[in-house]
């Protein structure tokens, strides 16, 4: 072990990369995965005093590939929302008449309000009503990463499935708290509440998400599918990365630019699709 040198636990990194007659190549996960077992055993055998060098040391891992992220179209957009209910209209309560009910008017809102602010869904779970104002500047204020803060707007499409939400259907769903405990509970602040009127948690909104992706056919859909989307269709509508940066929350514009491969992918299937002279 103390004859091995950085060149040679390189060397190993670039033969599982490439792979040989007998073994195929590695991929980067499965390489680096070696690579770090390898410089576990040399960090041991150094602190250990068992060599007088660590060779392995300046070995990093392969980096792996950059995934991008999934979006979806608008028009599968528009077909999740309406899976998750009718979009509200003027009406009694929830309920009344065929009208949606106080979860429907709910499960509306949320994604509504994911999709038309690129929210997280644990910034979406974690909102309180105080942060939000529809009735003035129609912004909402989101606590992202590290406690920072950001004021995002809110669409006309999220402002009024809130406001029919927030009017019609949460009163209904703080109600079961005082119904479900002696003496009553505390409603919370929350915006968005669960059938039992505490907080929506992380998990289920999560399963509202893919509740309302069964239905309209949409599988494999991420916690962040609506995030990555807004990004997605906001460059593709011409928004200037930065302001896109600015919403998201992302502390550097590094961060971000990875939608642009996503804007940039599109354009080339469109341009191979469309130009006569794209494929030989």
């Amino acid at each position: 072990m103390g004859e091995l040198t950085g060149a040679d636990i390189a060397a190993f990194l670039a033969g599982l990369r490439e792979g040989d007659e007998q073994h195929g190549p590695l991929a980067a996960s499965s390489a680096g995965r070696a690579v770090i077992a390898v410089r576990g055993l040399h960090a041991f055998a150094a602190a250990q005093g068992l060599t007088t060098a660590d060779p392995a040391r300046l070995v990093r891992p392969p980096a792996p590939p950059r995934r991008l992220p999934k979006a979806i179209t608008v028009d599968e957009v528009e077909r999740l929302l309406a899976a998750a209910g009718p979009m509200p209209g003027p009406g009694g309560p929830p309920g009344a008449g065929g009208a949606a009910s106080a979860v429907q008017l709910r499960d509306r809102a949320l994604l509504e309000f994911l999709y038309g602010t690129g929210a997280r869904i644990s910034e979406a779970v974690g909102l309180d009503i105080d942060e939000l104002d529809l009735a003035g500047e129609g912004v909402v204020r989101l606590s992202g990463k590290g406690g920072k803060q950001r004021i995002v707007p809110v669409g006309s499409y999220a402002s009024q499935a809130l406001d029919a939400y927030l009017v019609r259907a949460r009163p209904a769903l703080a109600a079961a708290a005082a119904r479900s405990a002696a003496p009553p509970a505390r409603v919370p602040a929350a915006v968005f509440l669960n059938a039992r009127g505490g907080r929506l948690t992380r998990q289920g909104a999560w399963l509202v998400l893919h509740a309302a992706a069964d239905r309209a056919g949409l599988a494999s859909l991420s916690p962040h599918t609506l995030r990555h989307s807004f990004a997605t269709h906001l460059l593709d509508g011409g928004a200037d990365i930065r302001v896109v940066q600015e919403l998201l929350g992302h502390a550097s514009v590094t961060t971000t630019q990875i939608y642009t491969l996503v804007t940039v992918e599109k354009l080339r299937e469109v341009y191979a699709a469309a130009h006569p002279r794209a494929l030989g």
